[in-house]
């Protein structure tokens, strides 16, 4: 059985490898163990996440995808969730997630063709549906109290805007010189929100200092 593990954080200040020994112990306990780690920091809320793409392309019929929780592999909306849960079942995946207890049966021995197993994939298959919806629930919800706090904090002139890392920022412009997007976010193991923000943040500085050389 090959099992492939994934582990999200969704910034780059976050222990993406935080749950790694929680899955080791999983897979410990059946008897069984990880043939691949596949660790990113990355936002939940996009399909634009190298490392989970190289387990997508990596994968062969029958391996499981290893997960602490559904909320780890996806925080997308319907239309996003449906269409990568349609590359994991293209892909010969079986999703297992650690906290979600009906999605273990994936990791005991084929139990054949029968009514018993198939129940149990239905329901699998339908608890995950139901998971990845709330995922993307709370997520929804928390972005809206964030926004909701942070317009609060202005009202009242409490609001200290998160200082940037300029260092990280550094490094992201000079890969940007050379790499797209993406490949930047990969190699500084990064959100490819975060590259985003320090070229933008570049850009601004450049046309500040062109419109101060005109003056």
């Amino acid at each position: 059985m090959i099992i492939r593990a994934y582990l999200r954080a969704s910034t780059a200040d976050q222990d993406a490898n935080r749950a790694r020994e929680q899955l080791k112990a999983f897979v410990a306990e059946r008897q069984t163990r990880i043939t691949t780690f596949y660790v990113e920091n990355a936002s939940g809320a996009t399909v634009d996440r190298p490392e989970l793409q190289r387990l997508l392309s990596e994968a062969g019929e029958g391996d499981i995808l290893l997960v602490e929780s559904v909320d780890r592999l996806s925080r997308l909306p319907q239309a996003a969730w449906e269409a990568l849960a349609r590359q994991i079942s293209a892909a010969g995946l079986q999703v297992v997630a650690v906290d979600l207890p009906v999605t273990h049966m994936a990791m005991r021995p084929a139990s054949g063709e029968g009514i018993e197993a198939w129940l149990h994939q239905a329901l699998a298959k339908m608890f995950l549906e139901f998971m990845a919806a709330f995922a993307r629930k709370d997520y929804e919800l928390r972005r809206q109290r964030q926004a909701q706090g942070i317009a609060a904090a202005k009202e009242a002139g409490r609001f200290v805007p998160r200082k940037r890392n300029l260092k990280l920022y550094s490094a992201a412009i000079k890969l940007r010189e050379t790499h797209s997007i993406r490949a930047t976010a990969a190699i500084l193991k990064c959100s490819k929100g975060l590259v985003e923000r320090a070229d933008a943040w570049a850009k601004t500085n450049a046309a500040a200092e062109v419109a101060t050389d005109g003056e």
